[in-house]
């Protein structure tokens, strides 16, 4: 089945599970989230936070996809979705969804790389001997975006690599058995990646190029603007929460919260959490983030994936698909 047929087929079928769902009494919202992917925020779901600063009920929903969570946003069943990847809402905003990126729910820029094995003895200071070279790369995604990004940034022509379409759990399997010479991915499959190889950036020197791994807070442009100091407050709790955890002080009693809401037991929680980063609002606001680098990073992978044929067309520019007035307020 091709990428963009799934895709489709996808938002359809989340569509129709969202749509099951039994609706929620008037005036309270209901927020999607991820099970197993731990975050402060779910601290403040878990105590009552959110329900105390907005005075109304947050229902909350789990979903295993941001495809799922584009769906049910659309059919309205859903008013937000937290650390919705930005991949999933590039294509949703793509195929005429009127979403808008609220704030940035989580960086992980080091939770998404390249590998290149140790044998070859290549580090960013010698990246042009991967000319001609065979790599792993799951074609469509924000890897393969970073993928490209880092080749132009070393001069590496990457006409003149072997690039073999793999999703990550197979990258890595390739490059156990040496089949490969670089794999791209992310989370598990990218530490088993690491046992045979190196990465050439680190996520902070990823980031500096414009390289963004980052998921969202998101939600329909008409519901947000009609309840835009609702969505304030809902950013302002989650910029608390975030530092709240900043202060390695509130660990010890956040973690056990978290990683229970999460779905994790505290010590893959924990270890999760140290992969990821949460800037704050300032910095959210800065041109490094919503200012101006998100929404290329935007036009980047939708691109990419006009490119791999996963999307009809990419818009001319995603500017409009970022609204920070809300996050502005709640700072």
């Amino acid at each position: 089945m091709k990428t963009k047929s799934y895709l489709a087929g996808a938002v359809a079928g989340a569509a129709l599970i969202a749509g099951a769902q039994a609706a929620f009494a008037e005036g309270e919202i209901t927020v999607g989230y991820f099970l197993e992917w731990p975050m402060p925020f779910q601290y403040a779901k878990a105590t009552g936070m959110y329900d105390e600063a907005l005075g109304t009920t947050v229902n909350w929903v789990s979903f295993d996809t941001g495809t799922a969570m584009s769906a049910a946003m659309a059919s309205g069943d859903v008013q937000m979705s937290v650390s919705q990847g930005v991949p999933p809402f590039v294509v949703a905003a793509s195929a005429g969804q009127d979403l808008q990126i609220l704030d940035v729910a989580v960086s992980y820029a080091d939770n998404d790389n390249c590998v290149v094995q140790s044998n070859l003895e290549i580090d960013k200071d010698s990246a042009d001997e991967l000319s001609g070279k065979k790599v792993a790369v799951p074609l469509g995604t924000a890897a393969h975006y970073g993928f490209l990004k880092q080749m132009s940034h070393f001069g590496v022509d990457v006409a003149s690599m072997d690039v073999v379409d793999m999703a990550p759990p197979d990258g890595a399997a390739a490059m156990a058995q040496g089949s490969v010479d670089m794999a791209c991915g992310w989370g598990g499959s990218l530490r088993r990646m690491k046992e045979y190889g190196n990465t050439l950036l680190t996520g902070a020197e990823k980031e500096e190029l414009g390289i963004l791994v980052f998921d969202v807070t998101s939600g329909p442009a008409s519901w947000v603007s009609e309840n835009s100091d609702m969505v304030s407050t809902f950013l302002k709790v989650t910029a608390d929460a975030n530092a709240m955890w900043a202060d390695e002080a509130n660990h010890a009693k956040m973690l056990p919260v978290i990683a229970k809401d999460a779905g994790m037991d505290a010590e893959g929680a924990a270890a999760t959490l140290a992969t990821f980063r949460f800037p704050t609002v300032e910095d959210q606001l800065s041109e490094s983030w919503l200012g101006g680098a998100a929404q290329e990073f935007m036009k980047g992978v939708a691109d990419v994936f006009v490119e791999a044929g996963s999307i009809d067309a990419a818009q001319a520019s995603y500017a409009d698909n970022v609204n920070v007035g809300p996050l502005e307020a709640a700072k």
